[in-house]
């Protein structure tokens, strides 16, 4: 069968009677740090960008790109946020921030930002196409029906000239910026932004998810440098403090290794403090994005098949952004869980817990697979991912820590077995307006970001939550 056969005929069997469009989420900037650790100078101080998204429930992509962030003080002054003019798929990220950028500006007062989208190249939506036929994955040219976006903040941005690194969170609001006719797509954006001003210690500068290619590890000085998808580089520093993923640690990192950052700004040199390390791949290549179908679909996979959402390098012979790439599994690829580290992981994920819907990162080469147009990998990594949907009424349980939710979307059209269980902890954070469990009773559009796995023992679809998100 093939890739997009298989596809088809598994999102087929969940919604060929699913209904219109679904357009009701939220989303944000998604893209990789790209700036490397910027030093001061008298007049200057650091600022940086940082961002979110949760992806519109039939979008799947939508690509643009950033000519540049500016911004203006009161004095209509204006200076650049942003280096270059990275192109950016909007949706690859789901309720995870990561870092744009940091540069130094002038030190001063800024009450606006300006954001400017290029409109050449236009940008694209992917979407999720459901009709008569099997439903697809198409793609359409977008137009801006405005490609200039300035915003007054509530809190001025005030860059000192010495302190703290400070910057700004953009939310894109994509359920209220891409237009929709009688349930369709009309392929207009009117760009919808939320910004406010961050100091390095708010929630909103926190990076979830900094993914780079290594550049030069150094074992006595704790700290190593990145290199970001856009070339530019960062210094990471490291403690007792610091979790490694999957038992290994800074001597293991090497110029082919390909690393996950979770961490914080640092406030005295604007380095990134790393709270969390994973080696994502060793052999110079990773990609990431959503299983849509394991074969065989109990037992260990022999093979399962992964709609990319972000690769590193930029491309691949069989690994394109936006498709469908085949991944073979040989029995000897270690498997393992981004911010799990006990002795159930292996228990919870492995070759027989793979599952349609979750978000994982395979590392390996391009080279070497039993079948040339599939990628042969020797880390599959489940990774947290932002799964929006309703409330099942009357399921929240305050005393397990439990509720169920219907999936939407792309995800919801993958996930088997629902509705899911959402189970949360003492860990679990509540955002956007929720303060604790007892809160979703009361909503019915969330966004649960966490971790999808199969229960060992009854094989169902449950999600362990890290983020609970109110989409009202």
């Amino acid at each position: 069968m093939s890739t997009h056969a298989r596809i088809r005929s598994r999102i087929s069997a969940v919604c060929l009677s699913a209904a219109p469009l679904l357009l009701s989420v939220l989303l944000v900037v998604g893209c990789g740090m790209t700036s490397g650790a910027p030093s001061n100078t008298a007049g200057t101080g650091s600022a940086f960008v940082v961002g979110t998204d949760a992806p519109l429930a039939s979008v799947v992509s939508f690509t643009t790109t950033v000519q540049s962030i500016d911004a203006i003080d009161a004095d209509n002054n204006s200076v650049p946020l942003l280096s270059g003019s990275p192109s950016v798929d909007w949706a690859r990220y789901n309720g995870l921030q990561t870092m744009l950028d940091m540069n130094n500006v002038p030190a001063d007062t800024y009450t606006q930002i300006q954001v400017t989208f290029a409109t050449t190249p236009a940008p694209t939506i992917g979407y999720l196409a459901t009709g008569s036929g099997a439903p697809s994955i198409q793609t359409m040219p977008a137009t801006f029906t405005t490609n200039v976006v300035t915003q007054t903040l509530t809190n001025p941005l005030v860059v000192p000239a010495s302190g703290g690194p400070v910057g700004i969170h953009m939310d894109f609001r994509l359920d209220k910026s891409i237009q929709v006719t009688s349930g369709q797509i009309t392929g207009d954006v009117t760009p919808t932004l939320e910004i406010s001003a961050v100091g390095p210690s708010d929630p909103g500068a926190y990076i979830d998810e900094f993914i780079a290619g290594v550049v030069n590890p150094s074992v006595t000085a704790q700290s190593f440098t990145v290199q970001g998808p856009h070339g530019r580089t960062f210094t990471v520093n490291v403690n007792g403090q610091t979790e490694w993923d999957n038992g290994e640690g800074l001597s293991n990192l090497t110029s082919t290794s390909i690393v996950q950052i979770s961490g914080t700004i640092d406030r005295a040199d604007a380095t990134i403090d790393a709270d969390e390390v994973a080696i994502l791949s060793q052999d110079g290549f990773y990609a990431a994005g959503q299983v849509t179908y394991v074969q065989p679909s109990s037992g260990p996979a022999s093979d399962f098949q992964l709609y990319v959402r972000g690769t590193l390098p930029a491309s691949g012979d069989g690994v394109t952004l936006g498709q469908i790439a085949q991944v073979d599994l040989s029995g000897s690829e270690k498997f393992f869980i981004y911010w799990m580290h006990n002795q159930f992981t292996q228990f919870l994920f492995n070759p027989s817990g793979l599952l349609p819907g979750q978000h994982v990162s395979v590392g390996g080469t391009l080279a070497g697979a039993a079948n040339g147009d599939a990628l042969s990998v020797k880390r599959v990594v489940l990774r947290n991912w932002g799964f929006n949907g309703t409330v099942v009424a009357n399921s929240v349980n305050t005393g397990n820590g439990t509720f169920q939710m219907n999936i939407n979307g792309f995800a919801g059209l993958l996930v088997p077995g629902q509705p899911v269980t959402v189970y949360t902890a003492s860990g679990t954070k509540y955002r956007n307006g929720f303060s604790g469990l007892g809160d979703v009773s009361s909503s019915t559009n969330i966004r649960v970001v966490g971790l999808l796995i199969k229960a060992p023992t009854s094989g169902d679809s449950v999600i362990l939550a890290r983020y609970v998100d109110d989409m009202n």
